[in-house]
């Protein structure tokens, strides 16, 4: 009774994995935790960097058997004689899948064409291992999908704030405020990558894990991750592993080449957020300049109303109720439009003292 039970649970734990060998084949299989433990000598801790449900940053760890690549949509598992990837129903690993069956078809193809050519034992044409033609791919596809995603955001993004500094409005804004997050959602993204890649390149120990396939023909009984740490900790970096100095050479072109790339596409972003904050500050400036002649209209319209009133309260003076000597002229005088007259005037030109004033004192 408890046998199916236990085996509902062990079946229910397994997770379905994109299996490719070196040969391009490729297949789905349902590992459970346990099994990739004992397949590829990882950890647990070194699996929880490819949950899906949880998100780490980019990250590429060398193992003694394995390599774990969690590269944006990557998330795979290189040995040296197949790669496991992670999350196989997702739409966009499956083009990942497809491109190392090509690849590492064509390169089975290449390498027999090769063999059957007679290439000289001294030439340099000799392949990849296995696990660097993997890590390639997948720093290829990691990188051309950050590629692709800013070359959209450009394309989107210069249009925007050109067209917001010629009207500023609340959907142009809103337009910029979202591009201006997307930028910097990317472009943590491509320096976490940067990063990895610049840490592998500074450290010889963890590029040394890296060489699986070497580490297979070179294994000579010993712990090679001890003797890595060793070699580390009491002699000079430089000198790898003590039975097990592999050429880094490649592996070190081999990521250069896509540090080069991201830090290309690291500066694209970089280019693009200095437009942003650029267009910001002449939006800001824009926004001064227009308080700036609301202010100074308010100041005249302040002092206009100030004139006013006061000939307002001299026409109230004059219309009460009360016996003057200046209704006592004839009629003939017009003192009316007269005093019309006068008090407009008198307005108009203390306005113009005013004014005057203002300008004095660079108060407008």
């Amino acid at each position: 009774m408890k046998t199916p039970g236990r085996r509902k649970t062990a079946a229910a734990t397994a997770r379905e994995w994109a299996v490719v060998t070196g040969d391009g084949k490729s297949c789905l299989e349902e590992i459970t935790k346990q099994g990739l433990v004992q397949r590829t000598g990882l950890s647990t801790r070194d699996l929880r960097v490819l949950d899906p449900v949880l998100s780490y940053p980019s990250s590429i760890l060398g193992r003694e058997r394995a390599i774990v690549v969690n590269l944006e949509h990557i998330k795979a598992i290189v040995t040296a004689s197949e790669v496991l990837l992670s999350n196989s129903r997702d739409p966009l690993v499956e083009p990942v899948r497809k491109e190392l069956e090509s690849r590492l078809a064509g390169d089975t193809q290449k390498g027999g064409q090769e063999s059957t050519n007679d290439v000289p034992r001294g030439g340099t044409t000799k392949p990849l291992p296995f696990e660097f033609r993997a890590l390639e791919l997948c720093l290829e596809l990691a990188s051309k999908r950050l590629e692709i995603e800013t070359l959209a955001l450009e394309k989107e993004a210069y249009p925007a704030l050109d067209e917001l500094t010629h009207n500023v409005s609340t959907l142009n804004l809103d337009r910029v405020r979202q591009i201006k997050n997307r930028l910097v959602g990317i472009s943590s993204r491509v320096q976490k990558v940067r990063d990895e890649l610049e840490h592998l390149l500074d450290d010889d120990v963890d590029m040394a894990f890296l060489h699986l396939s070497e580490k297979l023909v070179d294994r000579s009984g010993h712990d090679i991750e001890s003797e890595i740490l060793t070699e580390k900790d009491e002699e000079n970096e430089n000198e790898t592993v003590i039975g097990f100095r592999p050429n880094l050479d490649e592996l070190e072109m081999l990521l250069e080449a896509y540090f080069v790339q991201s830090e290309g596409i690291l500066n694209k972003l970089t280019t693009l957020r200095e437009y942003v904050d650029d267009t910001e500050d002449y939006i800001n400036i824009m926004l001064d300049d227009k308080q700036n002649q609301l202010l100074q209209m308010g100041v005249m319209l302040s002092t206009a109303t100030m004139i006013i009133s006061i000939g307002i309260t001299i026409v109230g003076i004059l219309g009460m109720n009360i016996h003057i000597s200046l209704f006592d002229v004839p009629p003939s005088v017009a003192p009316f439009w007269e005093t019309v007259g006068g008090v407009t005037g008198g307005s108009v030109g203390l306005f113009i003292i005013v004014l005057a004033y203002y300008k004095r004192r660079k108060l407008l």
